[in-house]
């Protein structure tokens, strides 16, 4: 599924950035070259990044 229409950037992509290290939707913008456009992908990037798990050591510490 698409996120960005104006980039044509897929869902698939967004995820490979956010598995390597990518973990704003600025960074995940940059990753993807997506430039300026309608900005209706940062939300469903935003969303995106809160649906990913954090890593287990993340998690002790923000339990912390």
């Amino acid at each position: 599924m698409y996120v960005c229409v104006c980039h044509a950037v897929t869902e698939d992509v967004v995820r490979e950035h956010m598995a390597a290290g990518a973990c704003t939707a600025k960074e995940v913008r940059a990753a993807c070259g997506m430039r300026p456009g309608c900005g209706s992908c940062v939300n469903r990037i935003c969303a995106m990044l809160r649906e990913t798990p954090a890593e287990p050591g993340e998690a002790v510490e923000a339990a912390a």
